[in-house]
């Protein structure tokens, strides 16, 4: 039987992941010189590291919903100089998921196989007490499974796109001895959080002013107060995270979903109900086919 640890026997999740990174003076202490500390590590984890940690726990027999402690890792970036961290909160974060999952729309049945309802039941409660004494606890970090939810578009803009397409393993240019190791391609987007909110803001203001409250409105306004929680200098990502591997590299280079979210709000604050009605027509089906490619075999 493989190791659940290994690193290839661990599949990648297709999932995204919308991140946000706090400068280190938004920690109190003595979590601000942790962070201090563990961002000057040489072999800080990636988002490899952190889905084969997680995952790991999930393969096990009994499986392992929730860890026992919580996560003392993050994802660190440096803008101009500044430290930003991202932490993990992994325990937390499989608490919400539990709750999501529970919540859904998945059979009993099916449920019950996953994990068994007292075990269920046992973690429910281990999260009400811990959320007793942490009432103010949030993740840094969301994500959705086999799409991007269309809302976190309009906290970007297409200038803000980074695309890298990956390398395959093969010998280095120009001969020579080694190997040249295979690059997994990344889609992301990045943005200071006071563009974020600003141009949910606005999204928000046309929605209103144009449409019914709806879905789309909702979202909207429970990401915007989610982002409310966080540093005003800190960082917004989008991390197409597993989705690159799912959508091929024709569709990820073609893809520019936050170029068209722009266009249909820029359309409805111009009222032109037609290019907004198409620009967003674009958006939905691109991320419904994405959808449909879990049901395929």
């Amino acid at each position: 039987m493989p190791d659940p640890s290994s690193p290839s026997s661990v599949l990648v999740p297709y999932a995204s992941y919308l991140r946000v990174y706090e400068p280190l003076a938004a920690f109190p202490e003595p979590e601000r010189s942790h962070w201090a500390r563990y961002a000057c590590r040489p072999d800080l984890p990636g988002a490899q590291q952190e889905l084969r940690a997680s995952l790991a726990d999930l393969v096990r027999v009994p499986p392992v919903p929730v860890p026992a402690r919580e996560s003392g890792d993050a994802f660190v970036a440096s803008v101009d100089g500044a430290v930003l961290v991202c932490p993990w909160r992994t325990r937390l974060r499989g608490w919400l998921a539990l709750e999501e999952l529970v919540g859904g729309t998945l059979p009993a049945a099916v449920l019950d196989a996953m994990l068994a309802p007292e075990a269920r039941a046992r973690v429910a409660a281990e999260h009400e007490r811990w959320r007793e004494r942490n009432p103010d606890a949030r993740p840094w970090i969301r994500g959705a499974v086999w799409q991007v939810p269309l809302r976190w578009f309009t906290l970007f803009s297409d200038e803000e796109r980074e695309y890298d397409p990956g390398a395959v393993a093969g010998a280095p240019e120009g001969g020579g001895g080694g190997e040249v190791p295979a690059r997994p391609p990344v889609l992301r987007y990045r943005t200071p959080m006071v563009q974020a909110r600003r141009r949910l803001a606005r999204a928000l203001k046309a929605l209103r002013e144009s449409i019914d409250e709806g879905p789309m409105t909702e979202g909207l306004i429970e990401v915007g107060r989610w982002l409310e929680e966080f540093h005003p200098r800190a960082l917004v990502e989008l991390d197409y995270g597993g989705l690159v591997h799912a959508l091929g590299p024709e569709a990820l280079a073609a893809d520019r979903s936050a170029a068209d979210m722009a266009l249909g709000i820029a359309a409805l604050r111009d009222g032109d109900e037609e290019a907004a009605q198409a620009a967003y027509g674009r958006l939905a089906e691109r991320w419904r086919a994405v959808r449909d490619l879990r049901f395929a075999n």
